[in-house]
């Protein structure tokens, strides 16, 4: 049993009320965190806000030293976070190591970029008016950083939000998601001893409805960083009053297959898009528009694969499928599953639950009106739709309120500008799947999918603003 604390202040604190965290596979409670009364929530943001005045004059030697010490602690501790991840989340320890071994690279990222956060001269003299005046901009910290992190990536998502912010010269508040609380305990601890001065990062736990809107609410919080649902995204958006938001929200990930030199490569990479962690990944394969020339040797052959993968324990080293993070979003899943079928949708394999772990599913015969086409599948589940032309496949993938990450399989460079120009997604990975994601890139979506980008240079800008200077000569 692991007794998780909130952070503030640089202490570690205790609750009266408790949050018990489970393992999605054994059912088995791992630990427990303390649920964040009025009191924890006002003493971390007047903490935030105090600390604020000297994480801002920290140097950008001594904030890329401290970010990246982190990384060095992290790579020292990867087998036992990558373990702790596994029990918390029911990732398979394979994909959990992953994740940690990425949390190196972001925080190692963080402390590059904390050291070249440049200005930049305005030639003021461009203007009429404009002679005898010398002009120059700065990017300074905003203040309170509001982190609200989801269950799926417990350590690399809260990377991608404590990493910038510090590196920047903010104060931040880490809200993480309340069923995988314990790897950012952890990731206080390291901060602590690679000597973040108190205050800087707090980490308090509770529920979004609760302690997550009490937060966005308060005014002297200057933004809010959330990744998680669509849903909860809209009401943080409405809520926030007039901070600064940045949201990484939902996704039905298309995959458009036009043509390709080695089907059983392609396949392949796609079954790790499709099933990775259950499918639990906003960027996950979802739909497969395939050629109808493609269309039955692509499909034989993913489900072939896909009847190979290992279900079971995410401790053992071999396992591809875990459980979901909870029973009642596997519930959800067979739900939408069902009421597919119920309308027509054929399953070529999977289609059960066992526990709470769903088999790897494939579906054929779809309509775009199936919540398991137009909502965000969130499982591990993906539909195969046969398409004639690559115009009408382009137009089949942009049919979503979603767009964050779209794939395109083709060797025709006119179709490859073609997909360039016309499908509208935050970002367009050519010839391999949409769940690609390095963790320097500039990440993030349009449309629902959300607003601002992660990656640690262009997170770095959403938790900066430019302060002008003008010099009269």
């Amino acid at each position: 049993m692991i007794n998780g604390r909130m952070f503030i202040n640089g202490n570690w604190r205790d609750g009266k009320e408790y949050i018990e965290v489970v393992n999605p596979f054994s059912n088995e409670i791992i630990g427990r965190v303390p649920k964040a009364e009025d009191k924890d929530i006002e003493d971390s943001i007047n903490t935030a806000v105090s600390s604020f005045q000297t994480s801002k004059t920290l140097t950008a030697y001594e904030r890329a030293r401290i970010l990246g010490e982190v990384s060095k602690k992290i790579e020292e501790q990867q087998k036992e976070l990558s373990k702790l991840i596994s029990l918390e989340s029911g990732k398979p320890i394979r994909y959990a190591l992953g994740e940690v071994k990425r949390a190196v690279e972001t925080f190692k990222f963080a402390s590059i970029e904390a050291q070249e956060i440049y200005g930049k001269v305005i030639p003021m003299d461009a203007a009429t008016k404009g002679k005898d005046y010398f002009g120059f901009y700065l990017r300074v910290p905003k203040g309170v950083i509001l982190a609200i992190t989801p269950f799926n990536f417990p350590l690399n998502l809260v990377a991608h939000k404590v990493g910038p912010a510090i590196a920047s010269g903010n104060s931040i508040i880490l809200k993480p998601a309340s069923v995988t609380p314990l790897i950012s305990v952890k990731l206080g601890e390291i901060f602590e001893n690679a000597g973040l001065p108190k205050g800087i990062l707090n980490i308090i736990f509770g529920s979004g409805s609760d302690v997550g809107r009490k937060l966005v609410r308060d005014e002297r919080i200057q933004m809010v960083t959330f990744t998680g649902s669509l849903p909860v995204g809209e009401v943080i958006k409405r809520e926030a009053g007039f901070k600064t938001v940045t949201l990484e929200l939902g996704n039905n990930s298309p995959v458009v297959l036009e043509d390709v030199d080695d089907l059983h490569q392609v396949v392949d990479r796609l079954i790790i898009g499709a099933f990775a962690y259950s499918g639990q990944v906003c960027i996950s394969v979802q739909r497969i528009y395939v050629n109808r020339n493609l269309f039955d040797d692509f499909v034989s052959l993913f489900v072939e694969k896909t009847e190979k993968l290992k279900i079971g324990d995410p401790l053992l080293p071999d396992t591809d499928i875990g459980p979901m993070i909870s029973p009642s979003e596997a519930t959800r899943a067979m739900d939408w599953l069902n009421e597919a079928t119920s309308e027509g949708a054929k399953v070529l394999t999977g289609g059960e639950r066992k526990k709470d772990i769903i088999l790897p599913t494939v579906l054929t015969n779809v309509s775009k009106e199936m919540r398991v086409v137009k909502d965000e599948v969130f499982a591990p589940v993906v539909s195969i739709i046969p398409y004639d032309n690559f115009d009408e496949a382009i137009k089949l993938a942009n049919e979503t309120k979603y767009g964050l990450q779209a794939g395109v399989f083709t060797k025709n460079v006119d179709n490859i500008f073609k997909a360039v120009d016309s499908i509208n997604a935050g970002g367009l990975i050519l010839n391999d799947f949409p769940t690609f994601r390095v963790d320097h890139m500039p990440y993030g979506g349009v449309k629902k999918s959300g607003m601002g980008r992660e990656g640690l240079k262009y997170a770095i800008e959403e938790m900066t603003e430019i302060k002008l200077v003008v010099i009269k000569k």
